[in-house]
């Protein structure tokens, strides 16, 4: 190459996506879609680009991270950070009239200006479900219980379901009358993990020192079921006491739906969006520092849009689901074609004639360019995945 040579980049925080990794990528895709199904869930699509204002009725603190631009009528206008706020404003307009409740299901990519990291850039792809029309616990667990098994599905045998519930911290927060910008930083130094910035909080707070102490512990309030008694000896409202009643509800119902091994509470868990207010949780796996799965309830968000409805789902990141597998070893290879046909000297007529008649009966067929000999053959269907060889001869 010339030392002037023009050399395209792609920009900052997106990738390219080579054909070995799209059809593991696919492969994950489809079988989450059908699982989806499975559960009663029908899928949605919405758009790329949303109003600026759409987006800023759902969540609060977002537009830093968000691809903003004008179209020719000056409307600003940004790509979507997340799935769940445009399918609450379908619900709340387009869906308002059909009976609850809604079980709708999607694949997209995302988008958020954020530093890039393993598993996830600033664009990126989901599958995800949203229940909306039930605000109980039956609803929240089903789709605790629907995220288990879609990681189950996605191959992942080694991972951990993280519980919690945001009206804990909430009721806390209100007993030691904290509110307004304060309470606001309090959460998002919880949410971050800034044991630092939580410390310089809590000391500037004026809060009575049990209380700080308190939530000082919030992040290392993890475990199983006695979990819930510790907590519960810890506050003293009735807004944090019925939160971790809605959590032993949930997890009773896990129990009977078999998957609350996979599952433990943290009351440290919290989601980067504004709009949750209830349940939240996410997926941890080994070896990766960041969740590979999250969501929670978020019943006000669909009345931003003019239609109350309550509503929980979760989205899980198909890249960090990939990383995952390539971590634990348990990567598989994608078939690219269901049969590889290949030929020598007077072969080619029938494997021609061979490949379209199962091209027509639905499979997938890749037929050899250029002679080669059975030797040669096996190792080209070996090495690119084909589920099985035919090898015509001509004879």
């Amino acid at each position: 190459m010339r030392k002037n040579e023009f050399v395209p980049k792609i920009p900052y925080g997106m990738r390219d996506f080579l054909p070995g990794e799209v059809g593991q990528k696919r492969q994950v895709e489809e079988s989450l879609i059908r699982l989806f199904a499975r559960w009663g869930y029908e899928e949605i699509i919405t758009p790329t680009m949303e109003y600026m204002e759409t987006l800023q009725a759902g969540s609060e603190g977002i537009e830093a991270h968000l691809y903003k631009f004008f179209d020719r009528h000056n409307r600003l206008l940004a790509l979507r950070p997340d799935m769940t706020t445009p399918i609450a404003r379908v619900a709340a307009t387009r869906l308002k009239d059909q009976e609850a409740p809604l079980r709708l299901c999607y694949l997209a990519n995302v988008f958020r200006y954020e530093e890039a990291q393993a598993g996830r850039q600033c664009e990126f792809y989901q599958a995800g479900v949203e229940l909306l029309g039930e605000g109980g616990a039956t609803a929240d667990a089903e789709v605790v219980a629907l995220a288990v098994e879609s990681l189950l599905d996605a191959g992942l045998v080694s991972f951990q379901i993280s519980l919690g519930q945001v009206d804990f911290i909430n009721g806390l927060l209100a007993e030691a009358g904290l509110q307004g910008e304060r309470s606001r930083e309090i959460r998002q130094a919880l949410t971050s993990r800034d044991l630092v910035g939580l410390e310089k909080l809590l000391v500037d707070s004026g809060i009575s020192a049990g209380v700080q102490q308190l939530l000082r512990r919030i992040p290392l309030l993890h475990g199983k079921r006695e979990l819930l008694e510790e907590a519960r000896s810890l506050v003293n409202n009735d807004v944090s006491r019925r939160a971790l009643d809605n959590l032993a509800q949930i997890y009773a119902l896990l129990e009977h739906y078999g998957v609350a091994e996979h599952v433990v509470f943290d009351l440290g868990v919290f989601r980067n969006f504004s709009y949750y207010t209830g349940m939240v949780f996410e997926a941890y796996t080994p070896g990766l520092g960041f969740p590979v799965l999250g969501g929670g309830r978020y019943d006000q968000l669909a009345g931003a849009y003019g239609e109350s409805c309550p509503a929980t789902g979760f989205a899980l990141g198909i890249e960090r689901v990939l990383l995952a597998r390539q971590r634990q070893k348990l990567e598989v290879c994608a078939a690219k074609s269901d049969v590889y046909i290949s030929w020598e000297k007077n072969g080619l007529v029938q494997a021609i004639q061979r490949a379209t008649s199962l091209r027509q009966e639905g499979l997938r067929v890749e037929l050899a360019a250029q002679e080669e000999n059975r030797t040669e053959a096996q190792h080209r269907c070996e090495g690119r995945c084909c589920g099985r060889l035919e090898y015509f001869t001509g004879d």
